[in-house]
């Protein structure tokens, strides 16, 4: 949460359950937790915030502060770097500038923006550079615009966000977006949402939608996405995402400063993982998708 960002979504609404951040307290954090690095991304609504050119420009002001960020401490932070769809021309050159100029890790989406999910066919022109450039893409939710206030005492982030990320990876999958950019490595919040538990779902619709791209399912394009584990650490959660992915596309994630790092850290600890699979979620997938971690 860079202060320019924190400033501009408060300037769109009050918000009193906005947690403290700092690099600072990333790193205390960090410590207290054995975690070696972080890769940030901007807090939800990332920077799309209703006008073209002020958009741009907090994009470019967010990812230089997150540069900065990183090379203000060096191993302890990488940089997944935000860019302001819809804004088609404006995210093709924040695309460039982040990844060529600031050497950002990655590109950071929310899963909706406005009425559209991540497949939509808008955004076409983005994926073909993400893909030629074999891009590493995660994808945090945000709060739908479909879906607010529907169930009384119940807060968006509690059921819409894990929602938001399975109608965002639908909409990826069965717009055929997945199987015509195959060289865009997806990461998914939160264990994928609820995409574990419908899976059958999908599957079924695959096979009724006999689009060619589908030939095979839902599961074994499902199956090449990545997925954190923040907030979905516990044993239903894993017990569901690890008979859809393997471990291999399994990464830690803690979601802080919204939720405390030692949830994820225990959450792992309290699973009947081997010492292999553990060293893999920790760090060693990481490695593989951004190998400058290994140093």
């Amino acid at each position: 949460m860079p202060p320019r960002h924190l400033d501009a979504i408060l300037a769109q609404r009050e918000s009193g359950r906005t947690p403290s951040w700092s690099a600072d307290l990333s790193v205390a954090e960090m410590d207290r937790n054995g975690i070696a690095t972080a890769i940030c991304s901007l807090v939800q609504p990332g920077v799309w915030l209703g006008g073209v050119e002020s958009s741009r420009a907090l994009a470019r002001e967010c990812n230089e502060y997150g540069a900065r960020m990183v090379a203000d401490h060096p191993g302890r932070f990488g940089l997944f770097a935000a860019i302001p769809l819809p804004d088609v021309d404006g995210s093709l050159r924040e695309i460039e500038y982040a990844l060529d100029g600031l050497g950002a890790d990655g590109i950071g989406l929310m899963t909706s923006v406005e009425e559209k999910y991540l497949g939509d066919p808008a955004f076409v022109p983005v994926y073909e550079e993400l893909d030629r450039r074999r891009a590493l893409v995660y994808v945090h939710p945000t709060q739908p615009t479909c879906c607010k206030g529907l169930v009384p005492g119940v807060t968006v982030s509690t059921i819409e966000y894990a929602t938001d990320t399975t109608r965002t990876i639908a909409s990826l999958i069965f717009s055929g977006t997945v199987a015509k950019f195959p060289n865009i490595r997806f990461i998914f919040s939160h264990g994928g949402g609820t995409v574990p538990f419908l899976l059958g779902r999908f599957e079924r619709l695959a096979t009724e939608k006999k689009d060619p791209w589908l030939k095979d399912g839902a599961a074994p394009l499902l199956r090449t996405f990545h997925y954190e584990i923040a907030q979905a650490n516990h044993p239903g959660a894993l017990d569901a995402l690890l008979r859809l992915a393997p471990v291999s596309n399994v990464l830690f994630g803690s979601d802080y400063p919204f939720r405390p790092a030692s949830e994820a850290v225990a959450g792992l600890a309290a699973y009947a993982f081997t010492d292999d699979q553990r060293r893999a979620i920790d760090r060693d997938n990481a490695e593989r998708l951004v190998p400058k971690l290994k140093g």
